[in-house]
């Protein structure tokens, strides 16, 4: 893909950060919301649909009680429910000057790891753009506990881009891009124009987290990367304080840090077991296991898992890592978690004999598994 070719991108899912549209005291920067709503509501008359996921609620809430950052996780939905309705206040101010519909979507992270509720939040957001509203979307932090938070919004936002089946996602921060090394230590840090592939180096790079009153940083944006680039999207990462940034980069221009899309779009199934689905368990296989599912297009046999982790049971959803430890598959499992450890490394002409069954061969097969790199 070139650059060039994102002026044809017709469906954006646009990502602001906390520190994008407030000051460092928390409160809301009026001035880059009424910029942010005018460049989408003038994307959005040239033609394009546009999801907001916006970040902000708890430094608004922050603001608004002029208190200092919360430290707890019920001071933090507190002041995410305070925040909320004010960010929500501001955008319909600012996007109806533009004539523009906004909608507030709140999302919790079974929205996405459960099958119906997955298709569900999609088809809502397929009606609201069908009505030519701009959704607004962020995380329920006011009910959201850990088993059910997506733990940043740029994780959000990915998913959100694959549910819809985005064209292009394009997420701001206070950096604008990603750098070979951290430009805020580092004063001869390169800025990479395009990614094709995240390396080890790329994460080691990104583990410093974002201002106080934000939940991700570099490392979060480069996972936001890999389930883009795994749903057959590009992504761009650029800089809010950027003139027309949003505008230029769904024009192609060079802004920021393009990630390139590995592969086409998974259909729905397999891209909800990539990015709506949370893993129960794990397996590690061997290296001809990994040549196998990355290369030649196999299902996961049990002779090529070496070390089974946490409890699954039959239909739910595994994750699969190499000798690196690194996740590069993930899919439905055949089995439940005491008999894959049974088979573990075993032929698959002795399924039967250990199990007494062998009601499949694999222990996920292709049809129901996801590649992540």
């Amino acid at each position: 893909m070139k650059r060039e070719e994102l002026r044809n991108c017709k469906r954006i899912v646009v990502k602001v950060g906390t520190s994008s549209i407030t000051y460092p005291t928390g409160k809301v920067n009026l001035g880059k919301m009424e910029l942010l709503a005018r460049e989408l509501s003038d994307l959005h008359s040239g033609g394009r649909e546009l999801v907001l996921t916006s970040s902000g609620a708890v430094g608004a809430g922050v603001g608004k009680l002029n208190c200092p950052p919360p430290s707890t996780l019920p001071e933090k939905q507190a002041l995410a429910a305070i925040g909320q309705g004010i960010l929500m206040h501001m955008y319909e101010k600012f996007f109806s000057e533009y004539s523009k519909s906004v909608a507030q979507v709140l999302l919790t992270r079974d929205c996405f790891s459960d099958p119906e509720r997955y298709l569900n939040s999609r088809n809502t957001l397929f009606s609201l753009l069908n009505f030519g509203v701009i959704p607004i979307i962020n995380e329920n932090d006011t009910v959201a506990v850990d088993e059910l938070k997506f733990g940043d919004n740029d994780t959000l936002s990915a998913m959100v881009a694959c549910n819809v089946e985005a064209d292009l996602l394009i997420i701001l921060s206070d950096i604008d891009g990603l750098y070979d090394s951290d430009p805020r230590k580092n004063k001869s840090a390169r800025l990479i124009p395009e990614v094709s592939e995240i390396t080890q180096t790329m994460v080691e790079n990104s583990q410093a987290k974002g201002s106080a009153l934000s939940s991700g940083g570099m490392f979060t944006k480069l996972s936001a990367a890999r389930m883009t680039m795994v749903g057959g999207i590009p992504m761009v990462i650029a800089s809010s304080d950027e003139p027309n940034v949003i505008r230029r980069a769904a024009n192609g221009e060079n802004v920021g840090t393009l990630f390139l899309p590995s592969r086409e779009g998974y259909a729905t199934r397999r891209q909800w077991i990539a990015v709506g689905s949370a893993a129960t368990g794990w397996v590690a296989v061997d290296e001809g296991a990994a040549e196998a599912l990355l290369r030649r297009g196999k299902s996961l046999l049990p002779s090529g898992v070496m070390k089974i982790e946490g409890s699954f049971k039959v239909g739910d959803v595994i994750g699969v890592k190499n000798a690196s430890g690194v996740e590069i598959a993930r899919g439905i499992s055949n089995y439940d978690q005491d008999d894959a450890v049974r088979i573990m490394g075993k032929r698959t002409g002795d399924i039967e004999k250990i199990l007494g069954h062998r009601n499949y061969e694999e222990l996920i097969h292709r049809n129901n598994m996801a590649i992540l790199l």
